[in-house]
């Protein structure tokens, strides 16, 4: 249970410790008190975003913490796993807003999400929204399969879903319009056709490219071939290298059967001269095979013409053009083999739906024979709450597989004998519309763990007797489990364990909220306020002593 709640610098209220009692406790006050601020902090304290405009004015920061105790097992059990230690099996929950915010619990950072999860397990908080989402057919499944119990059927179905869903995706991918399909088979042959009847070698540009510049250069290239022939060669009147080198190397070996050191400058010259004849031999043979064939650069440049066509669609390089060639290939494989795949998955789809369907069909069994028992309850608890002659059914279609099933529920009601039940959207009242909310609610509170439940100003658009026996449920849920309700209704109040009263003062020209614990004389006075105004009169004090005591003795079956 919410043992205590601590905030300060929140709005008006610079600082207030709030501490409940583990049955039924009530915040009474005059509107604008902070009411709806103490909800908003509790709100900001389980998870939910808070604006830093709720920080006190001239504050920097603000800081709501709430203390839980007698947390039930399974909730314990859950936060352990999260890996939160509870000593003395407490809770402490903090928020700080300023500069920098933060989140901890007991003690350790935690984040927005994770005080989500672990709020959920402590806390149910109904509130106006709750009644508003009553006029809207799509949660109304929600409460019956949260009373049926059928996360796991529901879970079953979903996966199933997903499963079917995936398949029609691959499914309808492959089975694209026949025409786009048809275009693109086109494009692909076109390009591998291409690509193909270029025959494309690896390294064939560079080739190609110096092949042009010893063409384009032929003229040049013999005129120093030639000339280079003839310094290793000689002519008619002058010795070439070869030749002078052939007679040093003589004179030199000559030399060295007189002069020893000169031995091995003799060598080296007869290897110089060997050397210039290989040269000559290069040259020679270079010049043989310079007769170009007119037609040869003109092939060379519509060749490269052609590479550099290729390399403008496919790209940069010949490698990259051949591996775009590969990928063409590829993909023309998978389009072509792409019916015998579309059959594959078709034959797969036949045997997931009538899968769909059986979960479908099942969970579709469950949910009905949830809402009548659902609707059973929630009935009597709507007699009990001063509606003798209400009539509640589901109507109950189905449509298409969706996510959570085929079904499409909306609860209908009707308050007036003689009436058929409509939409709630229709016929229920403000104050109908609360006590079929808190019915709902007491109805689902039996099927789950959380400690406390808080309810804010779950009693709109009610009184007299119909607040009364809002006051006397709200007493008898608060035996199972801690309740805290916001109210403005004086019946509502007289049955609260725990009495709560939200007043402003001011001082030095400042608003301040406090929160006071009411002792049973007190509480006769506010709940005499309630019913008439600052004006408190003996008679009014003595009726709310009077509303106080008979809500007393219903527990004592008086």
């Amino acid at each position: 249970m919410l043992a205590q709640l601590y905030i300060k610098n929140i709005a008006v209220i610079q600082e207030a410790a709030i501490e409940f009692g583990p049955a039924f406790n009530v915040f009474t006050g005059e509107t604008g008190a902070g009411k709806t601020m103490l909800i908003s902090a509790i709100n900001g304290v389980l998870g939910e975003r808070l604006s830093k405009d709720i920080i006190r004015t001239g504050e920097e920061k603000a800081y709501i913490s709430a203390l839980f105790s007698h947390i039930p097992p399974a909730a314990r059990l859950q936060i352990e796993e999260k890996g939160y230690d509870l000593p003395e099996g407490e809770l402490l929950i903090s928020r700080e807003l300023g500069a920098r915010n933060s989140c901890k619990i007991n003690g350790r950072p935690a984040t927005l999400q994770i005080l989500k999860e672990i709020a959920s397990l402590l806390i149910d908080i109904h509130g106006q929204k709750d009644s508003h989402r009553l006029l809207d057919p799509a949660y109304h499944m929600e409460y019956i399969d949260s009373f049926g119990g059928l996360e796991e059927p529901l879970s079953a179905y979903q996966e199933q879903y997903r499963r079917t869903v995936e398949l029609r995706k691959k499914l309808a991918g492959l089975s694209k319009n026949d025409r786009e399909k048809q275009q693109r088979l086109d494009l692909l042959n076109y390009q591998i056709q291409e690509i193909q009847s270029a025959r494309l070698e690896p390294g064939e540009e560079e080739e190609l490219l110096a092949l042009r510049e010893k063409i384009r250069n032929s003229e040049r290239i013999v005129k120093l071939a030639a000339a280079s022939k003839q310094l290793v060669d000689g002519g008619e009147d002058l010795d070439g290298i070869s030749a002078m080198a052939a007679s040093l190397g003589d004179n030199l070996n000559a030399l060295a059967a007189f002069l020893p050191e000169l031995k091995e400058a003799a060598e080296q010259v007869t290897e110089f001269s060997y050397l210039i004849g290989d040269i000559g031999s290069q040259v020679s043979r270079y010049l043989e095979d310079m007769d170009f064939d007119p037609g040869a650069l003109e092939a060379a440049e519509d060749r490269l013409d052609t590479i550099r066509t290729l390399k403008r669609k496919y790209g940069a390089t010949v490698e990259e053009v051949l591996a775009h060639l590969e990928q063409c290939r590829s993909q023309l494989e998978d389009l072509s083999f792409s019916q015998e795949k579309i059959q594959a998955l078709q034959e797969q789809l036949s045997l997931e739906i009538p899968k769909l369907q059986q979960l479908a069909d099942q969970l579709t069994a469950q949910r009905h024979k949830a809402a009548r028992e659902f609707l059973s309850q929630v009935k009597r608890e709507l007699e009990f709450l001063n509606m003798p002659s209400v009539k509640l059914t589901v109507s109950a279609g189905r449509g298409e597989c969706r996510s959570n099933g085929q079904d499409e529920l909306e609860f209908l009601l009707s308050t007036n004998a003689g009436e058929p039940p409509k939409p709630l959207a229709k016929t229920a009242s403000g104050g109908e519309l609360s006590r079929v909310m808190l019915a709902i609610k007491n109805v689902l509170a039996e099927k789950d763990q959380v400690g406390t439940a808080i309810f804010d100003e779950v009693d709109t658009g009610v009184s007299g007797k119909a607040a009364q026996k809002i006051g006397q449920k709200l007493r008898e849920v608060s035996k199972n489990r801690q309740v805290i309700c916001v109210t403005h209704l004086a019946p509502v109040a007289a049955f609260a364990n725990t009495h709560l009263y939200i007043h402003k003062e001011v001082e030095e020209g400042r608003t301040f909220t406090r929160v006071d614990l009411l002792e049973p004389a007190q509480r006769a006075k506010e709940i005499a306020r309630i019913v008439s105004g600052d004006n408190i009169t003996d008679t009014a004090r003595k009726n709310a002593e009077e509303m106080i005591l008979l809500a007393s003795g219903v527990d004592n079956g008086k």
